[in-house]
């Protein structure tokens, strides 16, 4: 449910206007970015909550930041503030895009994008690096948790698994993993209970 009626509407729009404008490559690019602005500077969510919105985010259908920004609208303003925040995120990407194309249309050389994208990625390497680091801490926890990511990273770098097949592992994992936990310590539990029966008699 909403939780900060407070926040005002344009305030929603200028923050994602502002991530939607100045980064490029969209995607995971734009997740420092997010969780710099809505974490660290305007604390709408912390650490946790962030985690958990990159969760299901990232699992539910349609693009990341579309999602990311519907998300934390409605946590702060309801339908309302997720429509300003999805409005904020796309308009900036809406009017470079026509610009670009009218250019094109109408012959103009537009080599200098390419070349401009050529000395931004590195950069957007650094800032994806940078925000892993800063989740590290509420994402990967315990031991299962490594075991997740090393297994990600194994779908992902080595076997070129679709992404889409990686996340539906990782959660049916995560629904399995606290039942057999379960089932294990009430074996053991069992175990015991059997071994000192017979030590009884």
């Amino acid at each position: 449910m909403p939780n900060n009626s407070a926040t005002r509407l344009t305030e929603l729009f200028n923050v994602f206007a502002q991530i939607g404008l100045f980064t490029i490559g969209g995607g995971a690019v734009m997740l420092p970015f997010i969780q710099k602005a809505v974490v660290e500077d305007k604390h709408w969510l912390n650490d946790e909550e962030f985690a958990d919105m990159l969760a299901i985010t990232n699992s539910a259908p349609g693009a990341f930041t579309i999602n990311a920004s519907i998300y934390i609208g409605y946590t702060q303003r309801g339908l309302i503030g997720s429509t300003a925040a999805m409005l904020g995120m796309v308009t900036p990407s809406i009017v470079i895009i026509l610009i670009l194309a009218y250019m094109i249309l109408q012959g103009q050389n537009i080599d200098w994008l390419q070349q401009f994208f050529a000395g931004v990625r590195p950069i957007v390497a650094a800032l994806l690096l940078d925000a892993a680091l800063k989740l590290r801490k509420t994402m990967v926890q315990s031991r299962f948790d490594f075991f997740l990511l090393a297994l990600g990273l194994v779908m992902l770098l080595l076997a070129s698994i679709n992404t889409v097949l990686v996340i539906i592992t990782g959660a049916v994992l995560g629904l399995l993993y606290p039942r057999l936990k379960r089932y294990r310590q009430q074996a053991a539990g069992e175990s015991n209970t059997s071994a000192d029966k017979k030590e009884g008699e």
